[in-house]
């Protein structure tokens, strides 16, 4: 079975649990450049217009590393990081998610004007570049060779994946559309710009960030620095970290989970090391001592 399987629903249960606190990340930064930008166009002309402009890439940017930070915060189903927690946190790494984001879509640009599929290719080899950032502290051109290493032996999956949340979000388009459509066009295109930033980029977020999770689980990678590596395949401790449910319950990645002592779901130590029962000693296949002699 493929790591990404039912990463969508994850994303999407992930997405609706903590709704208000994705929203409130989202609607804040959006607001801020957006009012930061208009006053910048109305003062100071022109050259208040291009400001705005590298204000919003800053915007742009700090948003997607915050909401990868709230991901990885909620992931143990609790949120530990508020608003302006979570943006000090992704703070420190917005420059180098800047830097790796203009390279990267300079580079899949250029390989969409060349026939698109090196395009493609590019963009589903180099979707993990800012949770490599952000979470695993990967060096800005570090991180292109660790979300190529990643994605590797499983682009089919992450390019299924992404096609999914494409057809989504057109399909979230198209309603949004509809219901404004009896406004303006300019009030129309700022607040379908505003609405659907805002609600879209967290699930894309939590999408990425789940890919990231569990493909470095599936390579045996750390997927953050100090967490220690876990074994190639579903045997480790869940999918890159703590499972679904909060800290301490058994399950996924939690100690009584599959590959953990404990075995099925079990509190630890129900099942000594080394299976569900005693090693046989030598000799024998009791649980007291060796075989009796034939005919005993």
């Amino acid at each position: 079975m493929s790591p990404l399987s039912g990463v969508l629903g994850e994303a999407w249960a992930t997405y609706r649990r903590h709704f208000p606190h994705f929203i409130l990340i989202s609607f804040v930064i959006y607001l801020g450049v957006a009012v930061v930008t208009a006053l910048l166009s109305w003062g100071l002309g022109a050259i208040g217009a291009f400001i705005g402009w590298i204000v919003s890439l800053f915007g742009m940017f700090l948003l997607q590393a915050a909401l990868v930070k709230a991901v990885q915060d909620v992931r143990d189903g609790r949120v530990d990081l508020d608003l302006k927690a979570t943006l000090e946190a992704a703070l420190p790494s917005v420059g180098k998610v800047a830097v790796a984001a203009i390279v990267a879509s300079i580079a899949i640009g250029i390989g969409f004007v060349l026939l698109i599929v090196p395009g493609l290719i590019l963009l589903t080899f180099w979707a993990l570049i800012i949770p490599w950032i952000v979470l695993g502290g990967a060096a800005t051109f570090a991180s292109f060779g660790r979300s190529w290493k990643t994605v590797k032996g499983y682009a089919w999956n992450v390019f299924g994946t992404f096609v999914l949340v494409f057809l989504i979000l057109i399909a979230f388009g198209i309603i949004l559309s509809v219901i404004l459509l009896a406004l303006p066009y300019a009030w129309r295109s700022f607040i379908s710009s505003v609405i659907s930033g805002t609600l879209v980029a967290p699930f894309t977020a939590a999408v990425v960030t789940l890919i990231y999770y569990r493909l470095t689980t599936a390579h045996g990678e750390a997927a953050e620095p100090g967490m220690p590596t876990a074994a190639p395949g579903y045997g480790g401790p869940g999918y890159g970290g703590p499972g679904y449910g909060a800290p301490g319950d058994p399950g996924y990645g939690q100690p009584g989970g599959y590959g953990q002592p404990g075995g099925y779901g079990q509190p630890t130590g129900t099942a000594p090391p080394g299976g569900y029962g005693p090693p046989p000693p030598a000799g024998g296949y009791g649980p007291s001592g060796p075989n009796p002699p034939p005919g005993g």
